[in-house]
């Protein structure tokens, strides 16, 4: 309940910025250029407070993701990773793995051939990871003539027999809200089977998310299927090497508060468990 009421604040909050800056949420900017004290991410904060330790896990640079209660994930007798945005760097997921021994990584990426060097050059953790070129999508494309083969979030789950997955990173350029939305739809209200998410968000200019309104929404879909952030770190690297970019990326990492697993099944009295 306490976490739930200060991220409520937030929500007050981001309602009084909404208004001030629009007042609606068509007529916000997603990056003002006229004096405009804010940017997109202003409204998206990461109030909510992970129970457990917070870590950085990965390269100290672009690759690296914010982890919450990975001391409670390897205790399990199996856990599972879905990584679907390679780019040739695996330090991440490989990290991930060599602190929870039991944990098997599914990973995707339709732009590369294989896991990076981190694991595909670590014999131990190349036999616990299983790497496919396909492409997430918002629906199931994978005819022979489809290239490349897209799938689902849930059809994937399905296809590797798996009900659950502890940890789900998702970088994959913008077409994450179709995709995840998907996901989420599929489960008509039910919790989503994840522990929490390392996402990569993107409002590139001049393309259909570019827009306050959308990005708004989508965003309260994940919050209503139990999402909520607890760190946020801007991709400065990305914005130092195209000088005078927007900060149209950032990584946000979400703990899910819906459902039973070990994230939170211990602290029925702190937080607010929405079923």
């Amino acid at each position: 309940m306490v976490e739930e009421f200060h991220y409520n604040r937030m929500l007050e909050g981001r309602a009084k910025l909404i208004e001030k800056w629009g007042p609606t949420p068509n007529k916000v900017d997603p990056f003002p250029s006229h004096g405009e004290f804010y940017t997109i991410w202003d409204f998206f904060l990461p109030s909510f407070n992970c129970p457990h330790r917070v870590e950085r896990v990965g390269v100290m640079g672009d690759g690296g993701k914010w982890v919450c209660g990975l001391e409670r994930i390897i205790h399990k007798r199996k856990c599972v990773m879905y990584s679907f945005g390679i780019n040739g760097e695996s330090s991440f997921e490989a990290d991930i793995m060599k602190a929870a021994r039991s944990c098997e990584l599914y990973g995707y990426d339709f732009s590369v051939n294989s896991f990076g060097p981190e694991i595909d050059e670590d014999p131990e953790l190349e036999q616990r990871s299983h790497f496919f070129p396909y492409a997430l999508g918002p629906k199931d494309a994978h005819s022979p003539v489809d290239d490349p083969k897209m799938y689902t979030l849930r059809t994937l789950m399905d296809r590797n027999g798996h009900d659950f997955i502890d940890i789900l990173k998702i970088d994959i350029e913008g077409n994450e809200y179709d995709s995840f939305e998907a996901f989420i739809d599929s489960f008509g209200g039910e919790p989503l089977p994840i522990g929490q998410l390392q996402i990569e968000i993107h409002v590139f200019k001049d393309q259909p998310w570019n827009d306050f309104a959308k990005v708004l929404k989508w965003w309260e879909k994940l919050e209503a299927a139990g999402l909520r952030p607890f760190f946020s770190e801007s991709n400065l690297v990305y914005t130092n090497l195209i000088r005078g970019a927007r900060p149209e990326l950032i990584e946000y990492s979400f703990i899910n508060i819906r459902g039973n697993h070990e994230l939170i099944s211990s602290h029925p009295r702190r937080y607010s468990v929405v079923h």
